[in-house]
């Protein structure tokens, strides 16, 4: 646990981690300040912060469980402990981290007798067990216990549906919110006109995130809400002055593609979006537009993407810029 005193400081606003502590594998704690705020702005940004902590994070889950020759979800398997929705709930229970956009797979077998653990799940690179004990099954015979498991990063919960059981695959209501809980609490400090707040976030992760990454990935996503608002005047303008419109040139991401392969062998559909150091704004309509990776940009023309809504002419002048400095030596 690491516990720091509180300093009010009455110049510049500043945030600060007061508190923090690892519960186990898969409870962390985090307690922050933020201050100095006027009399009503705390309750205001603490309202949103808890909202997008709880709601808008993005976690990984185990979705969908395939198991060869069950007929349904609540049958036994001779050998197996546990029937097949136990099971089922085991999986739900394991906490992924990763860099994943959509969905990939992975898998279990191993053979009996003996104790299956998410230990012995075969993921890819960029997927994560953060609690490696997690039970799965128990196997007290000499058989082979094989699943194919589908794995998705997304946000909120879902509830599978009784229409989602296909080819003997058994989808897994899937729990993708990391934040388990998220409380703000203000302090309030000075007299009359010069009252003051301080604003305290409580944040408990799964371990897939620290309260720390959590509480920056909600304030990245706050921003984004609000970009939009910023360039409202500049689009206005556009849409009633219509003979001003910028002619776009005639370049396209192909040649780009082209050049990036001749130069250096580049695992394109390897490199996310997120690693090119893009300006928020840009990702996230890239991102909503599902261009999750080198490959899916490079192959888009330059009028694909500025169809892409808030996109302009200046951000694929500033990728072109960022690419070119990646990788035009």
């Amino acid at each position: 646990m690491v516990r720091e005193k509180v300093a009010v400081s009455t110049r510049t606003l500043q945030w600060k981690c007061v508190e923090s502590r690892v519960d186990s594998k898969r409870l962390y704690y985090g307690r922050f300040i933020l201050s100095p705020l006027r009399k009503g702005q705390a309750d205001t940004i603490g309202i949103s912060m808890r909202r997008v902590l709880l709601g808008e994070i993005e976690g990984t889950c185990i979705t969908r469980a395939k198991f060869d020759k069950i007929p349904h979800e609540y049958s036994t398997i001779v050998g197996i402990e546990e029937s097949v929705h136990e099971i089922l709930m085991n999986l739900k229970e394991i906490v992924l981290r990763s860099n994943l956009y959509g969905t990939c797979d992975a898998s279990i077998c191993v053979k009996g007798p003996g104790y299956v653990t998410s230990q012995d799940i075969i993921l890819p690179p960029y997927v994560k067990i953060v609690d490696n004990t997690q039970h799965i099954a128990s196997l007290t015979e000499p058989i082979d216990f094989c699943i194919g498991l589908q794995i998705e990063r997304n946000r909120g919960y879902r509830i599978k549906s009784p229409n989602s059981f296909q080819d003997r695959s058994y989808p897994i209501d899937a729990v993708f919110m990391p934040v388990r809980n998220a409380n703000h609490s203000i302090h309030s400090y000075g007299n009359g006109n010069e009252k003051q707040e301080i604003l305290f976030l409580e944040i408990w992760t799964n371990g897939s995130l620290t309260p720390k990454e959590a509480l920056h990935e909600a304030s990245r996503n706050l921003i984004d809400l609000f970009i939009p608002f910023l360039h409202t005047e500049e689009e206005d303008f556009h849409l009633e002055d219509n003979q001003h419109k910028t002619t776009l040139p005639l370049f396209y991401f192909h040649e780009k593609l082209t050049k990036l392969r001749k130069k250096k062998k580049i695992a394109l559909k390897y490199i996310f979006i997120d690693q090119l150091e893009l300006p928020p704004r840009i990702y996230n309509c890239l991102k909503r537009s599902n261009i999750y990776t080198l490959f899916d940009l490079l192959n888009n023309t330059q009028e694909d993407l500025m169809k892409i809504e808030h996109f302009r002419i200046e951000d694929v002048k500033k990728i072109l810029d960022i690419l070119e400095k990646a990788f035009g030596n």
